[in-house]
């Protein structure tokens, strides 16, 4: 008997090494490797400041000053239905965690049963019983426990388990992006909202400057020192500006639902401060070194940690070449009578292990292996993708910094001359000096000049925002 086993034995661990050194060999071309780190030195010339990006460090009520601003995105991190399902999705990355982790102990089981028997006369069962003379029918009742255990002896279940609670922390991570993606998002709106409520505000003013100019213009008709077509192109530039406004209305009303809506709530008046906007100086964001990048952005944090979780799912499908050793155990009282059930003499127990090895039905376990390998490829391309996404976001946010903010001071000194202009204007239209035409071109630029500054002072404060979530800020709140 012993021989027997021995000789089971070694050809099963024959078969096993042979499995083991047959693994690669399914892969092909499709081997796995490993992810590649690297990114520039720095972001070059476009750094607007060196040394550590410390604003990506701070919590997101601290980097807002705007008090309405951040009251919305307050509210936005509890009520917003798309963060909400991201934490379920966190809670189901745990229990499946939690779940894989009794799957490599040893169960325990409690049972209690009862039955009858009663075998036919004419079998031999039922002969043995009539020469024993046992109870017809004969009962059988038991109670007492048993335990099994996959030893787990090449931690297949382990590594499923490992890399369960790294998809859970990789979850945890992925929450904080979406944080990060919310915070911005709402940032960019919330300007967006101000900057419109700005703008017909002007667009308000230049109207009723405008209307005032065309009464001059029809005074000016009366005392025959005009004509009709002055009235007419000051009367179509006030209708064009009017309908403008509608416009601008309507896109205020898009915006305003927007921002509902990433609070998570149905359209209602949001409360902002325009005077705050127009107060407000863009901050000058230290990018860092690329390197950062690594630390800071949860999307590439997620990505590094669903890879390691990768590369675990790759070992536990390769695992399952191997032998498997299982151990089975059981104790307990079983009689066939009541009365002897607590008796030690109906005592029963046993004890099994057997040790079991695949050799022909191995397609789903080859697929299984090339899917897990397939898997953990992806895992090394989104990685190193996500890596190139970010370094392109901060070198993309930083050029727009550099160029807004030079946008900005030429908007601003041509504002400044038009408005000169435009009360030079006024006296030289008195005195006729210059006709209506270069007046309704002055203030028609003017106003263009004034919404465009706006616009800039948009695009500059959003930039800042889209730099701080580009180097990954945005998640971090103070308790």
């Amino acid at each position: 008997m012993r021989k027997r086993w021995r000789s089971i034995a070694a050809v099963t661990a024959a078969c096993t090494l042979s499995l083991a050194l047959g693994c690669a060999g399914l892969l092909g071309d499709n081997k796995a490797r490993e992810a590649s780190q690297e990114v520039p030195q720095s972001f070059g010339a476009l750094a607007t400041a060196s040394g550590p990006s410390v604003a990506v460090q701070q919590q997101w009520d601290s980097f807002f000053a705007d008090p309405d601003l951040r009251a919305l995105i307050e509210t936005a991190l509890k009520n917003n239905q798309q963060l909400n399902i991201q934490l379920q999705e966190i809670i189901i990355a745990q229990n499946s965690a939690a779940r894989l982790r009794g799957d490599y102990l040893p169960r325990l089981e409690a049972g209690v049963g009862a039955g009858v028997e009663k075998p036919g006369e004419h079998t031999a069962e039922g002969v043995a019983h009539r020469l024993h003379n046992l109870p017809r029918p004969l009962g059988d009742f038991r109670f007492g426990f048993a335990a099994s255990w996959e030893t787990d002896i090449w931690s297949s279940l382990r590594n499923a388990r490992k890399a369960a609670v790294l998809q859970y922390e990789a979850s945890i991570e992925e929450q904080h992006f979406l944080v990060t993606e919310i915070v911005a998002e709402l940032a960019n709106s919330y300007y967006d909202l101000v900057a419109l409520d700005i703008q017909i505000e002007i667009l308000d003013r230049n109207i009723e400057l405008q209307k005032n100019a065309l009464e001059v213009v029809k005074l000016k008709k009366l005392a025959a020192r005009d004509t009709e077509l002055g009235v007419q192109r000051f009367q179509a530039e006030v209708q064009k500006n009017q309908g403008r406004r509608f416009a601008l209305e309507q896109q205020r009303i898009i915006v305003e639902n927007r921002v509902n809506f990433l609070v998570g709530r149905f359209p209602q008046p949001v409360a902002r401060n325009t005077r705050t906007f127009e107060a407000a100086r863009p901050d000058i964001v230290a990018a860092g070194l690329p390197s950062d990048l690594l630390d800071n952005r949860p999307d590439v944090k997620a990505a590094e940690l669903r890879l390691e979780a990768s590369k675990l799912d790759t070992r536990s499908a390769k695992a399952k070449f191997y032998p498997s050793l299982r151990l089975d155990a059981g104790i307990g009282f079983e009689s066939f009578n009541l009365q002897h059930l607590v008796d030690p003499r109906s005592l029963a127990f046993n004890l099994a292990g057997g040790l079991v090895a695949p050799l022909l039905n191995r397609a789903a376990i080859k697929a299984d292996y090339r899917s897990a390998n397939a898997r953990q490829v992806q895992a090394v391309f989104d990685y190193e993708r996500s890596i190139l996404q970010a370094y392109t976001d901060v070198y993309n946010q930083l050029t727009a910094i550099s160029n807004l903010r030079q946008r900005y001071d030429q908007l601003a000194s041509q504002v400044e001359t038009l408005h000169a202009a435009i009360e030079v204007s006024k006296v030289l239209y008195q005195s006729a000096h210059v006709d209506y035409y270069e007046v309704l071109m002055i203030v028609r630029d003017s106003l263009e000049a004034e919404m465009d500054l706006i616009e800039a002072k948009k695009d500059q404060m959003q930039a800042v925002v889209s730099i701080y979530q580009a180097l990954g800020g945005g998640w971090r709140q103070s308790q």
